[in-house]
């Protein structure tokens, strides 16, 4: 009996120091130096800074300010240019937004909207992918397209990450999002590697073959030169070889008169087959 008072009394003096101590914290909070704030906010990520704005009116406000979502934009699309940023107004500066300010919240409006037409922007590929590659292979013409849409999207790593790496879509998206990384955003190596495997993609193969127009000997033509390679997506993202590689940026030019890329286990349609479509 003496122990369970001596344990209730101990109870009862915790619970009156952690009533006593709230208002305490809730005042040390409350009169932060707003650079203080504003860096603690600053090391969040999105999910982070959103769930960190719903605990109080003090952090509502100040997660809404643009000089925390203008560095998220520029670090999550570092391909975008001033011309895609908001104007500045002359009547408030960064240095002194305030919530009444009409241009306060201009940066987190790009963000949320960019991650919605990406995200749109990123199905439209997808489709198009699925559309070009019924019989599971892709003509070179069709997977440089659907670079080229991500390209002047200005894709950046974590949609690549968030829309492409995803292992219920077709390999031919992932390895999109692979061609994306090595030639656009200079992502290669480890990282992309581990972004692979974390994704569940990285033993994920393709076949890339390409044709090259036959030599001429003693004025005789030979057949066209038929060469393959099968490859995993982590190979591609650590290995510089130029034969895989540098076929897919190139696409047909000069003597490759024909790439296709197909998933694993496909096999290619005849040569003849598709001679008069290129």
């Amino acid at each position: 009996m003496k122990v369970e008072n001596g344990d209730r009394r101990r109870t009862d003096s915790f619970l009156s120091f952690c009533s006593f101590q709230q208002p305490k914290l809730a005042s040390i909070i409350n009169y932060l130096p707003h650079d203080v704030a504003i860096k603690i906010a600053s090391l969040l990520q999105v999910r982070d800074l959103c769930a960190l704005s719903c605990c109080s009116t003090f952090w509502r406000e100040l997660c809404v300010s643009d000089s925390i979502w203008e560095s998220l934009v520029r670090k999550r699309w570092p391909l975008l240019t001033s011309f895609d940023f908001p104007s500045s107004s002359s009547s408030s500066t960064s240095s002194s937004s305030s919530a009444n300010s009409p241009n306060f919240k201009k940066w987190r409006k790009l963000y949320l909207k960019r991650h919605v037409e990406l995200g749109v922007r990123a199905r439209s590929v997808e489709k198009f992918v699925e559309a070009c590659s019924r019989s599971e292979s892709l003509e070179v013409r069709d997977y440089l397209n659907a670079v080229e849409t991500l390209i002047a999207t200005r894709f950046g790593f974590e949609d690549v990450q968030r829309f492409l790496f995803n292992p219920k879509v077709n390999v031919l998206l992932n390895l999109i999002g692979v061609h994306y990384c090595l030639t656009c955003l200079g992502i290669q190596g480890d990282e992309l590697v581990e972004s692979l495997r974390a994704s569940e993609i990285s033993d994920r193969h393709v076949c890339i073959k390409w044709w090259k127009v036959g030599r001429w000997i003693y004025g005789f033509r030979r057949r066209d030169e038929s060469h393959s390679r099968w490859v995993s997506l982590a190979y591609l993202a650590t290995e510089d070889d130029e034969h895989v590689l540098g076929v897919l940026r190139r696409g047909t030019i000069h003597e490759v008169v024909r790439v296709q890329i197909s998933a694993v286990g496909h096999t290619s349609t005849p040569w003849s087959y598709k001679t008069d479509q290129l």
